[in-house]
């Protein structure tokens, strides 16, 4: 195991250096540096497994080396060993192995090389990383290539909100004060903080502890905010509207291809968590759906095509059960096939979920048709 030891003080440097060359078998310490900045470019090129870190030091500080590692393509695994406490939020928070005061003492340092070592042996190579799908419809689920998806179990439920929000705003830096006024509104700003440094620090064990590594989330340069970034991989909900957006208008010949994009909408945008900050996107996503939905009904409808209508309606209201357009789609058709029983079916279904849902009666012009309907003598089931 390839080792680089940092620290702008000559003994501390030579001590670690020679606990870990004498009394740890397998450490190789390729490196000793007391010029971070020189210690930071022959990590680049000696690319090393693990970086043993001193904070603080003059100039530039070891949470500052242990930012620019993490932006490596294969960043070492890093552990701090400082004199001072005071740190260790902020040495966690960047994702740090482990933390050790000075000085070093050999049980120790045998235990964080230990973990280490596990780490290690679990880490999935960048080589072998599979294609990642993050779902996003109806809840947040991980999908590697050619695996069922799966769920997550966040640590916390603060984490898994602050992953959905980062991931709502991927790619753009956001505030750290935003987030905490956003998830910790009750905190003073010190609380606040703290909470905010453990989440993230959370959040990126969660993802890595599960082959995630292509998610990342960096501080912003001034530490006042944070970005998430999906790399490579890919999300559901972006996909789908890739593709909904270049629907023509149905026809034949791309009808079954409408269908497909419609299966593909599996439930609302983060739908099961019901975040507030989430609601405008959810809405835009669902008036979206709802419209390619209609619009192949009606296409249907126009083509005589019944039982390809009564699936995209029976689907559409699955889905938005509060939507009033499937029923009276539904009620038509099966006034026209003579399913008196269906039509009746439908009506009592809205009004029971309208009243229950909303506390309010069935729209007037769809009640306005269905006793005009009833009034008729084919309406009457024989």
């Amino acid at each position: 195991m390839k080792a680089i030891l940092v620290d702008d003080e000559q003994l501390p440097l030579l001590h670690l250096q020679k606990v870990l060359e004498r009394d740890i078998a397998g450490i190789e310490v390729i490196g000793a540096y007391s010029d971070p900045l020189l210690a930071i470019e022959m990590a680049k090129t000696l690319k090393p497994e693990v970086v043993f870190l001193d904070i603080n030091m003059p100039g530039i500080s070891g949470l500052e080396i242990g930012e620019q590692l993490q932006t490596f393509d294969a960043p070492p695994e890093i552990v701090f060993v400082t004199g001072y406490d005071k740190y260790a939020v902020e040495a966690f928070e960047l994702c740090a192995l482990d933390y050790i005061m000075k000085p070093v003492q050999l049980n120790r340092l045998q235990k964080t090389i230990e973990r280490l070592r596990k780490r290690l042996k679990n880490e999935i190579s960048v080589e072998a990383k599979p294609l990642i799908t993050i779902k996003c419809f109806n809840y947040i689920q991980f999908q590697l290539q050619d695996q069922e998806p799966s769920t997550i179990k966040w640590r916390t439920a603060k984490a898994r909100e602050l992953f959905a929000y980062l991931l709502h705003h991927r790619n753009r830096m956001i505030d750290k004060d935003t987030i905490i006024e956003l998830l910790w509104p009750e905190c003073d700003l010190s609380k606040g903080v703290t909470q905010l440094y453990t989440t993230i620090y959370l959040i990126r064990q969660t993802l890595k502890q599960h082959g995630l590594e292509s998610v990342t989330i960096t501080k912003g340069n001034l530490e006042n905010g944070y970005k998430l970034s999906v790399g490579s991989a890919q999300i559901d909900v972006e996909e789908w509207e890739n593709h909904a957006s270049q629907l023509s208008p149905p026809a034949i010949h791309n009808a079954q291809v409408y269908e497909r994009i419609l299966e593909m909408y599996t439930g609302d945008y983060l739908g099961e968590h019901e975040y507030l900050w989430a609601e405008h996107e959810r809405e835009r996503l669902r008036r979206l759906w709802l419209q390619l939905a209609k619009n192949l009904s009606s296409f249907y409808f126009k083509q005589e095509m019944t039982q390809a209508a009564e699936k995209v309606n029976l689907l559409m209201q699955s889905l938005h059960p509060l939507v009033e357009d499937s029923y009276i789609h539904l009620m038509k058709l099966y006034a026209s096939t003579g399913n008196h029983a269906a039509v009746e079916e439908q009506y009592d279904l809205l009004a029971f979920r309208w009243e229950q849902e909303l506390d309010t009666p069935v729209n007037p012009d769809i009640t306005a048709w269905y006793r005009a309907w009833k009034q008729q003598p084919s309406s009457s089931p024989l």
